[in-house]
């Protein structure tokens, strides 16, 4: 088993709250990371049907039955045992009663915090980071190519499944059960399409009013969506950084994938070759960059605080990090190679808030310190940031 980054902080949880939550999209390992961890309580997943409708019959009585605890997978499945939790939890001192899991962050924290604030300890587990990979030897030598057409879900990681039969296998359920579960969608084709049009824009600024029109639904409708790949953990949107700058800042998100295998087949790109030919690799190396950032950031201190920076100028920083009350800005070039003229952004950066440091993330493997303490690193050191 590979070791999750996330192990000691989930301990911690364990020891401090009576319920511990552990979230993340579908196959990211939630369900091997908790037995692993919890081995002495009983395992339960509600996706079974018979269990499903057994806890939905009688939801108090299914959860008395484990005097100890149990871990419950797909929790949101059936929001009547959330009502009973409460006061079972709190009849006993001990922490760590129970672990919940789920697909879907937001039917599990709307059913948490109506009984449960304050007793429940959350935890989000994405797919692997190149960081918890590190140390496997064929990653090592593997190519950024590769590594962003393969992705990082454990199935495809652990040569259970290969990619190119994964991931549409991984779609298709995703759309037959989670999606169907979140919201009641009338056309899953058309929600098809939608999924595959934000594909095409990944590590872009998020028009509405565009996407909308081209998906053909109302804006409402496309914000209801995009909800949706959010809390299953398909997408996430990064924030732009204005506190202190003029109208001219642009305040609208970029989307992101989680996981640039699965965006990869959402496009189409089943071989190296093909991906290094395609007019979409910038943008899918800097999603491979930025969802390693994002992922770092998480399993180190669950805390994803990160911003990007654009103005009607043209001024822009692909990633504006947060640490001990500095900004760092960080560029990301999938070029192989870097220079000087490669640090524009940065030096505009650090003239215009006063302060030194920055980092450039390139598609190459040397590093390298110019001046103004800007560091030079390889894709493959993205595991310190």
């Amino acid at each position: 088993m590979i070791k999750r980054a996330l192990t000691k902080e989930v301990k911690q949880t364990a020891k401090e709250f009576k319920l511990v939550c552990v979230t993340g999209p579908r196959q990211s390992g939630k369900t091997t990371l908790c037995k692993h961890l919890f081995g002495n309580k009983p395992y339960v997943t509600l996706e079974d049907i018979d269990t499903s409708e057994k806890a939905n019959r009688n939801a108090k009585a299914f959860l008395l039955q484990f005097k100890n605890g149990a871990i419950i997978d797909e929790a949101q499945r059936v929001p009547a045992l959330f009502n009973y939790l409460q006061g079972i939890v709190d009849a006993k001192q001990t922490h760590n009663q129970f672990v919940l899991t789920g697909s879907n962050n937001f039917l599990l924290q709307q059913n948490i915090s109506q009984s449960l604030a304050g007793r429940v300890g959350y935890i989000e587990l994405l797919p692997f980071s190149l960081s918890e990979l590190q140390n496997k030897k064929k990653l090592k030598t593997a190519t950024a190519e590769k590594l962003m057409l393969n992705g990082f879900y454990p199935a495809v990681i652990t040569k259970k499944s290969s990619a190119a039969r994964w991931y549409p296998n991984y779609i298709k359920t995703y759309l037959e059960k989670d999606v169907r579960l979140i919201r009641n969608i009338g056309s899953l084709s058309l929600f098809n399409k939608f999924l595959k049009l934000c594909a095409g824009r990944s590590a872009q600024l998020l028009n509405i009013n565009a996407l909308a029109n081209e998906v053909g639904v109302d804006n409402k409708t496309l914000q209801a969506w995009l909800g949706v790949l959010e809390s299953s953990y398909i997408i996430f949107l990064l924030q732009p950084y204005y506190q202190n700058f003029n109208k001219r800042v642009i305040k609208s998100p970029k989307l992101y994938f989680y996981d640039t295998g699965l965006l990869c087949s959402l496009l189409g790109i089943t071989s190296e070759s093909a991906l290094q030919k395609s007019n979409f690799y910038g943008h899918l190396f800097e999603n491979f960059m930025v969802s390693e950032i994002r992922k770092n950031r998480l399993n180190k201190e669950q805390n994803g605080n990160m911003y990007f920076f654009r103005d009607s100028s043209g001024n822009e920083i692909d990633v504006i990090l947060e640490k001990d009350g500095e900004l760092i800005p960080v560029e990301v070039k999938s070029s192989k190679k870097a220079d000087n003229s490669s640090l524009k952004n940065i030096k505009w950066f650090q003239k215009v808030f006063r302060q030194q440091g920055g980092v450039l993330l390139y598609g190459g493997e040397k590093d390298k310190v110019y001046e103004n303490n800007i560091s030079q690193i390889g894709w493959r050191s993205v595991i310190d940031l």
